[in-house]
């Protein structure tokens, strides 16, 4: 584990995206919360957040934070898709990049689940950290 203790505490704040691949008719479903495990999206949302919290317990040498917002959102994303996006912040002395890609992680594995008994073959995909801001490194957007 690194030593932050002579880091001083910023604000600090990550966002990370992933995609859930399925098909159509089933993202039709999912968007109209129509899947026989109920409301994948929220479920996915609670999940997500649930994990930013526990980055700590599941990735070794993550840094437990005192996380000051989590914000998980699902927007469509062609016809077969479902991006995820996850925000986490905090004021602290290390960043959280890791909670956000966390949290994207966990939404998309609990949509899967919720979407496997009417789609064999979805896909997650492409989770990467596409935003960050504070700390000594300063603030970085993905370029793509």
């Amino acid at each position: 584990m690194v030593d932050v203790s002579a880091k001083p505490a910023t604000v600090r704040e990550a966002t990370a995206a992933g995609c859930v691949r399925m098909l159509p008719r089933v993202r039709r479903m999912l968007l109209d919360g129509a899947l026989p495990k109920g409301d994948a999206l929220a479920t996915a949302r609670i999940a997500g957040v649930l994990a930013a919290k526990r980055t700590a317990e599941l990735i070794p040498l993550c840094h437990a934070l005192p996380l000051t917002d989590v914000a998980v959102d699902f927007a469509p994303d062609g016809a077969d898709g479902i991006v995820i996006t996850a925000t986490a912040r905090t004021t602290w002395r290390t960043g959280v990049e890791m909670e956000a890609l966390t949290a994207v992680s966990v939404a998309a594995l609990t949509v899967y689940d919720m979407i496997k008994a009417v789609d064999r073959h979805p896909r997650i995909g492409d989770i990467r950290l596409t935003a960050k801001r504070g700390g000594r490194s300063g603030d970085w957007t993905e370029r793509r």
